[in-house]
């Protein structure tokens, strides 16, 4: 069994572009959106990816994953059943310490969103906290990307 370990995190400026070391543009769509597991199709410019993930714990870090990679052509198709509104974002890697940090910059009805997310090995692991961090929002389940799919960010009062 797959185990995600995460925190994630609002962003206050766009310092972290000139610390990233690669970028992706990523379209994904959600066949199943369910708060106790979700089924994503993501593209990432040149390759493709089913994932289920579980229900996070009660602090909202950890939460079951598996991911497989298929084929572009067949991602393509699955988008075309998933649920309403695809999500369309650039997703930006920095090396901070011994860790990546993932900065996801929305467009489209989720334009003015920008949440970074860093992998961790254990809950209870220490991180450097770059500049350009702000508010944490592990665990608010508004937050996923499950959710601003049904919620979209331009929406949000």
């Amino acid at each position: 069994m797959s185990v995600e370990i995460e925190r994630k995190f609002l962003v206050k400026n766009d310092d972290f572009k000139s610390d990233s070391y690669a970028q992706k543009s990523i379209k994904q769509g959600y066949l199943n959106s369910d708060k106790s597991r979700t089924v994503r199709i993501r593209i990432a410019d040149d390759k493709a990816y089913i994932t289920i993930k579980g229900q996070s714990n009660i602090s909202g870090t950890t939460r079951f994953e598996w991911e497989k990679e298929i084929d572009k052509n067949e991602a393509e198709n699955l988008l075309l059943l998933c649920e309403p509104s695809i999500i369309d974002k650039t997703r930006y890697l920095i090396k901070v310490g011994p860790h990546t940090f993932e900065v996801d910059e929305f467009y489209g009805d989720n334009k003015g969103l920008v949440v970074a997310e860093v992998e961790l090995n254990s809950e209870s692991e220490e991180f450097t906290k770059p500049n350009w961090l702000d508010k944490e929002v592990t665990g608010n389940v508004k937050y996923y990307n499950s959710s601003i799919s049904k919620k979209p960010f331009k929406d949000w009062a």
